[in-house]
């Protein structure tokens, strides 16, 4: 299993990488300069009162998932669980291509910029191709690794028991098993085989990598914000956005089956991740400013790379997966619940666009 303390150290490398690069030019293209009154006071209260609501609904959503053990309806092995997360990949596919990719779009080839380079090629397009590629190299090579890992384990332990009995040789091979476990190994359970729970394990840890790049973005902007205009209908949308995103996480944490400590932690990062953003926006909110060069580099880049990693993993990951699952395939009812689920995630998630 990927080292949740790495990920987190490099999350939290990213949040801080940010903090330092974004105001540190203030920029003189104004090309496209807000002309908006500016009210700091009542801004900072609407900011205020986001930070708590994308908090809440981002808790909300991605432990929702994670209470099937006191509510059958969200277990993953329930066809409730299928519509839950069809409508969650929906939010997160329409993430990526309706709200960061087109902003990438618009950052990289703001007047704000040079023309050579980056008016003479689509670097927003080049970072989606690029972010998506190499999370398919990561996804297929960490999956062989630890699969090849544990068998290797389970052939070692087989030949030092060489001489044993057979059935001495099962009893050692299912203590190996569970020492492993507590150590943080990836090992089958009752209802999952092992390359299955190890896939869902990847799943989930770079999914919540894509999640970060682009929350980190959306919160620092909205932090940095002024406009009152602009702020307020960010609060609803974000909540929206995180509720719907932090269940379609939350289901992937749920079936890769984590420790409940892995578990909290994950959790707990994707929540607070906007608002450390929204955090990091205010405090540089007097210096900030969203046309310099460096800050439109930095955010296209970033939104470019999180689009490419949000599509791969709802496409292939999220749907792929769940609409070849021979279960659904053999319902039919489920079937239709499952691509309406969808294209409502997919839909809301794309009205929102006209207000953030």
């Amino acid at each position: 299993m990927v080292n949740l303390q790495v990920c987190s150290f490099n999350m939290v490398g990213i949040l801080f990488l940010l903090s330092l690069i974004l105001p540190t030019i203030s920029g003189d293209c104004t090309c496209d300069a807000n002309t908006e009154e500016k009210h700091n006071s009542a801004a900072l209260h609407y900011k205020l009162g986001a930070i708590a609501s994308i908090l809440l609904s981002s808790v909300a959503g991605v432990c929702l998932p994670m209470l099937g053990k006191k509510i059958p309806a969200l277990r993953p092995e329930n066809d409730f669980f299928f519509v839950i997360k069809a409508l969650a990949a929906g939010v997160i596919l329409a993430t990526g291509f309706i709200h960061i990719l087109p902003d990438s779009f618009a950052d990289l080839t703001s007047p704000c910029l040079n023309q050579n380079p980056w008016g003479n090629f689509p670097f927003s397009g080049f970072f989606a191709m690029v972010s998506a590629i190499a999370t398919l190299m990561v996804d297929a090579y960490a999956t062989g690794y630890y699969t090849r890992l544990h068998f290797n384990k389970q052939a070692n332990a087989g030949e030092l028991e060489g001489g044993a009995n057979e059935n001495d040789g099962h009893v050692h091979v299912h203590t190996h098993a569970v020492h492993g476990h507590a150590h943080g190994a990836v090992i089958p359970t009752e209802s999952m085989t092992l390359p299955e729970l190890t896939r869902h394990r990847i799943i989930a840890q770079v999914l919540e990598l894509g999640i970060v790049f682009h929350s980190v973005i959306i919160g620092i902007d909205m932090g940095a914000s002024q406009s009152v205009s602009t702020i307020r209908p960010l609060v609803a949308a974000l909540s929206f956005h995180q509720f719907f995103e932090g269940i379609g996480l939350g289901g992937c944490i749920s079936q890769a089956k984590f420790e409940t400590k892995s578990a909290a932690i994950m959790a707990t990062f994707f929540s607070l991740t906007t608002p450390l953003g929204a955090v990091i926006g205010i405090g540089i909110s007097s210096t900030y400013n969203e046309n310099s060069p460096t800050s439109l580099i930095v955010e296209g880049t970033f939104n470019g790379l999180a689009s490419g990693i949000l599509i791969y993993m709802a496409l292939v990951d999220l749907l792929a997966a769940d609409f070849m699952n021979p279960r659904l395939q053999n319902n039919f009812k489920l079937q239709l619940w499952v691509n309406a689920a969808l294209l409502l995630g997919a839909g809301c998630m794309s009205l929102l666009a006209k207000w953030a």
